[in-house]
């Protein structure tokens, strides 16, 4: 299957089409007001209607109450959920079960300890995401460019499904792909020219490559098994 690849923190109809265009997967709006990705429930709804059939529209929050999920999911109307703060198990169930909608859960990681609390999470969430942890007096518990030991998903359950992210860029998604079980990869600031402000060649160069990986690395293991 196509690797999964989302553009997450998207403010600009240039930026949806261009990654539309490119064949992402997934794209992502961001609620979290301390961020500079932050939107707002109408304009996310107005940047994601092109992408209605052709992407899924991801809603990004961080600790949300129900009353600020419940408006994103009205007005928005979004494919799914990504919860990227402190949220329980019982709240990542109470959340799917109050707004039927899949929950990607995010995780933050730097070392093997940070890797195992996901277990009581298998149960009750579609999707992980791994993220690095933030720097030291970051505002912000993604989007940072910063990127973790890649080798701590080595003794990862085959099963389990996630999308990988933090400090994914052009640079190193080929390697990425190549080194890790990922079945998506997820990319912020690794598209943007300054914090929040996404650039459409970088996004085009960033989903050739990811497909040019992509196809490079299914060859690879093609021609493993035929050995």
């Amino acid at each position: 299957m196509p690797l999964d690849v989302k553009i997450c923190g998207l403010k600009k109809p240039e930026s949806v089409a261009e990654a539309l265009a490119g064949g992402a997967s997934h794209l992502g709006f961001i609620f979290f007001s301390k961020s500079p990705r932050h939107v707002t429930a109408q304009a996310a709804r107005d940047l994601c209607a092109p992408a209605r059939g052709r992407a899924a529209a991801v809603a990004v929050t961080v600790d949300a109450p129900d009353d600020y999920l419940a408006e994103i999911v009205s007005v928005m109307r979004p494919a799914m959920l990504q919860l990227h703060g402190h949220e329980t198990p019982q709240r990542v169930a109470e959340v799917k079960a109050r707004f039927g909608l899949p929950v990607m859960k995010a995780f933050s990681l730097r070392s093997r300890d940070d890797l195992s609390a996901i277990a009581p999470y298998k149960s009750v969430a579609d999707r992980f995401l791994f993220d690095a942890k933030p720097p030291e007096g970051a505002q912000l518990p993604g989007g940072n460019g910063v990127s973790f030991d890649w080798s701590l998903l080595d003794g990862l359950d085959g099963g389990v499904d996630y999308m990988l992210s933090g400090g994914i860029n052009a640079a190193n998604v080929a390697q990425a792909i190549a080194q890790t079980r990922c079945s998506g990869v997820d990319v912020s600031s690794g598209v943007e020219s300054a914090p929040g402000v996404k650039d459409e060649r970088l996004i085009r160069e960033f989903l050739a490559l990811v497909r040019k990986a992509e196809g490079a690395h299914a060859a690879s293991h093609g021609m493993n098994k035929v050995g």
